[in-house]
């Protein structure tokens, strides 16, 4: 009892997993300031077009948008600046060198409160090929149609 965590999700990127096949994910801290914080806190965040690169040895998320909390007054952040992620270095040396593969690029998939302290899940991700993507789609529409025959056929017996 003493160890469940308390989520409060904020932004979902659900290109995500259509655009990339995700290999694997990792949950890092975020370095933000006080008024990114409140405008998190109001749901005013978006990861679309956000990504992660590895820059001297630091780990930093490129594109995310928090919007501007109205309430802050002059110390009022940029809404699309790079942040800084939280890791330890050893890790970030793991995820440099799964990178460093060609097509292999890292993703943001959810951004959350974990109690009370904000936090992401990266993705390490390799981009899929349209046809892919349209395989994928297919899968989903033969699950959908065998369920949908699997209902009807409960209720007539």
């Amino acid at each position: 009892m003493e160890n469940e965590d308390h989520i409060k999700v904020i932004a979902v990127n659900r290109k995500a997993r259509h655009n990339y096949e995700i290999a694997s994910s990792l949950e890092v801290g975020l370095v933000l300031q006080g008024s990114e914080v409140k405008s998190m806190r109001a749901g005013k965040a978006s990861l679309v077009d956000a990504y992660g690169r590895i820059r001297n040895g630091e780990l930093w998320v490129i594109g995310m948008h928090i919007a501007q909390y109205k309430e802050a007054t002059f110390a009022n952040h940029d809404p699309i600046r790079e942040r800084k992620l939280l890791l330890h270095k050893q890790e970030i040396k793991k995820i440099k060198r799964r990178v460093e593969e060609k097509g292999v690029t890292l993703i943001p998939l959810k951004l959350y409160f974990k109690n009370n302290i904000a936090k992401i899940e990266l993705g390490i991700a390799r981009g899929k090929r349209k046809y892919d993507k349209k395989v994928t789609i297919a899968e989903r529409d033969v699950k959908r149609d065998l369920q949908r025959e699997q209902k009807q056929f409960k209720f007539k017996i």
